[in-house]
C-alpha cells in the first residue's frame, strides 16, 4: 500500500522552532528516501508546540531539498484568505515543482478565538462563505475565474495544476468535497465522526468534475511503530503534549484499542503489526493509501517510526 507523511511540524521541549523546522526538512526527505508518496504540512496559528503557520512557504523550502516527493498542504485553512491568493501561492509551487503539488484545503480556524479574529475577522461569516470560496478557487485553478466580466489569472500558470483535496473530520467536509469534485481525506486521527460513513457520504455524492473525473480518498491515521509492540505502547503510554486540542485523559481514550480498525485514532505496534492493522483498515473503508502522522513526542523516535515502515510502502 501506499504511505503519505502528515507532519504537523511539532516543537518537541527542548528544540526551538529552527530546529523543528528542520527537522520537517530532515522527515521529508527520509521519507522520499524510504519510498513515502507524499509529504503534507498543517497549518496552525499561535501554538507553541506546532511550529507550521504557513505551508505554502515551508513547502517551497522543502521543494529545493527534496527530488521527487509530492507536496502538500494537510490543511491550508481557506476561510482564511482570499482565493486568489491561495491559487497564486499553489500555481507558484507547482510552477517550481512540476507534478508534485497537492493542495489540501480545510475549514477549521487552526488556532484560538482571539488568533482566528487577529487573522481574519468573522471566522464564522467566513466559513458561511465557504461555498463561494471554493468555486472561485476551482475557477482561478482552471483559468476561468471571472471579476466584472473580465477573466482573472492566478499567475504564474503551471504546465501541471496543484491537485486539489479537501480534508475533514465530519459530515459537513465529505459533502463539500463531494460537490466540488476534489479529492477527499477524513482526519481520522483526530475525528469521533464514523470513518465508513464519511467516506460512503462523500462516494455516494460525488459530483465529476476537472479537478477530479472519479472519487479519490485518502485516510490519516495516527501511527506509533517501534522494533516490538511492547517499545511501541510504551512510545504510545509516553504521551502527545504537543497536540494541544487534546487532554491527557482524551490521549489516553484515543490510544485504547477498539473493535473495529475504522474507530481507531492511532495505531499502536510493531511493523507487522501495523501493516496488519492498515490492511484491515483499508479493507474496511476500501482505500490504497494514508497519510500517516506520528505522535511521538521525540524526534529520533518518531523518525524510527518512519522508517520501521518503509517496509510495507509499495
Amino acid at each position: 500500500m501506499k504511505l503519505g507523511v502528515l507532519d504537523l511540524v511539532p516543537v518537541i521541549s527542548p528544540a526551538d522552532p529552527g530546529f523543528a523546522l528542520e527537522q520537517a526538512v530532515q522527515l521529508a526527505q527520509q521519507a522520499e528516501k524510504w519510498g513515502y508518496s507524499r509529504y503534507w504540512v498543517a497549518e496552525h496559528h499561535d501554538m507553541p508546540g506546532l511550529a507550521c503557520t504557513s505551508p505554502e512557504v515551508l513547502l517551497a523550502h522543502i521543494g529545493a531539498r527534496t527530488q521527487h516527493i509530492r507536496l502538500g498542504s494537510g490543511a491550508l485553512l481557506l476561510p482564511h484568505y482570499k482565493p486568489l491568493k491561495v491559487a497564486e501561492n499553489f500555481h507558484m509551487l507547482a510552477t517550481l515543482y512540476p507534478g508534485r503539488v497537492d493542495l489540501g484545503i480545510g475549514r477549521a480556524p487552526g488556532g484560538s478565538a482571539q488568533v482566528t479574529i487577529a487573522l481574519s475577522g468573522n471566522f464564522l461569516e467566513n466559513v458561511r462563505q465557504l461555498p463561494t470560496s471554493l468555486e472561485s478557487l476551482m475557477a482561478l485553478l482552471d483559468n476561468q475565474y471571472e471579476c466584472e466580466g473580465q477573466v482573472v489569472h492566478a499567475r504564474p500558470l503551471p504546465a501541471t495544476p496543484p491537485d486539489v483535496w479537501l480534508l475533514g473530520t465530519n459530515r459537513k467536509s465529505a459533502e463539500f468535497a463531494a460537490a466540488y469534485g476534489t479529492g477527499y481525506v477524513f482526519g481520522q486521527f483526530m475525528s469521533d465522526s464514523d470513518m465508513l460513513e464519511m467516506l460512503s457520504v462523500y462516494r455516494q455524492n460525488f459530483q465529476p468534475s476537472k479537478a477530479s473525473a472519479v472519487p479519490r480518498t485518502l485516510v490519516a491515521i495516527g501511527v506509533i511503530c517501534a522494533p516490538t509492540d511492547e517499545e511501541a505502547q510504551a512510545l504510545a503510554s509516553s504521551g502527545v503534549p504537543w497536540l494541544q486540542s487534546a487532554s491527557k485523559e482524551e490521549t489516553v481514550h484515543h490510544l485504547k484499542e477498539k473493535t473495529s480498525y475504522s474507530e481507531r485514532k492511532v495505531l499502536i505496534g510493531s511493523a507487522a503489526s501495523i501493516k496488519h492493522q492498515l490492511e484491515q483498515m483499508a479493507q474496511q473503508c476500501g482505500i490504497d493509501e494514508f497519510l500517516i502522522v506520528t505522535p511521538i513526542p521525540d524526534y529520533e523516535k518518531r523518525l524510527r517510526s518512519y522508517e520501521l515502515l518503509r517496509t510495507i510502502v509499495e
